[in-house]
């Protein structure tokens, strides 16, 4: 009986070793040309998994996972290949989705989306080239837009507006390359007017207008201006 035992468990153990081999002799295959083709598996110094995915002629194919250095579970980032294109995904260590948006190469491009816990956007931005090129909009957790503004080759371009969370219109600006330039208007909690002007190249210039109650204010007084009228 002693000696069965022995057997299976040595016939056991051969069966792992061999089929371990086989599994390496089918992974991260490399062709003729030095392309890596066929099922690839990366693994960190620790032996967990780095990464698991496909290539063809040098070029990733199909879903990637990747993973983190403590834990091969779930992963931590996927990219799904599509005619050079990816769809990334990222996700927290529970498994929820962060955010996705599509890569090519290692550029950033078109829509991306960043979630809070709940499942709701925190932001949403446009990528062109890797850069920041588009409508740029942040929420708040309610759901409300707390900022809109637009980019153009990565620099801030064109009108900004930024709201409470009651969704108040309080801050109107304009950018031009990545500066304020021209009229900008604040706004109170109430969405009054509060003050208002002029940039020149990020700098206030000219004069600018200060409210109270939807008055006209001396600044150095603090005052309405029709208090000094009565």
């Amino acid at each position: 009986m002693l000696n069965i035992k022995r057997i299976f468990s040595i016939t056991v153990l051969l069966s792992v070793f061999f089929m371990t081999s086989i599994e390496a002799q089918e992974l991260n295959k490399i062709d003729a040309n030095g392309n890596r083709i066929g099922a690839w598996k990366k693994l960190y110094s620790n032996g967990k998994v780095r990464y698991t995915g496909q290539f063809e002629n040098g070029k990733e194919v199909g879903v990637f996972k990747f993973y983190s250095i403590t834990s091969s579970g779930s992963p931590i980032s996927t990219k799904t290949y599509v005619n050079g294109t990816a769809t990334v995904k990222f996700y927290t260590e529970f498994g929820k989705l962060k955010s996705q948006g599509k890569m090519i190469g290692k550029k950033r491009v078109g829509k991306w989306v960043y979630y809070f816990s709940n499942g709701k956007p925190v932001s949403q931005e446009n990528y062109k080239d890797g850069k920041l090129d588009g409508i740029f909009k942040n929420y708040y957790p309610n759901g409300n837009l707390t900022q809109e503004l637009h980019y153009l080759k990565g620099k801030k371009n064109g009108v900004s507006k930024t709201f409470t969370d009651s969704a108040i219109l309080i801050e109107e600006t304009l950018y031009v390359n990545g500066k304020l330039e021209g009229k900008a208007t604040y706004y109170d909690l109430k969405g009054g007017i509060k003050e208002e002007g002029m940039y020149k190249n990020g700098k206030r210039v000219g004069k600018w207008e200060f409210y109270m109650d939807g008055e006209k204010v001396n600044k150095k007084k603090k005052m309405k201006v029709s208090d000094f009228k009565k």
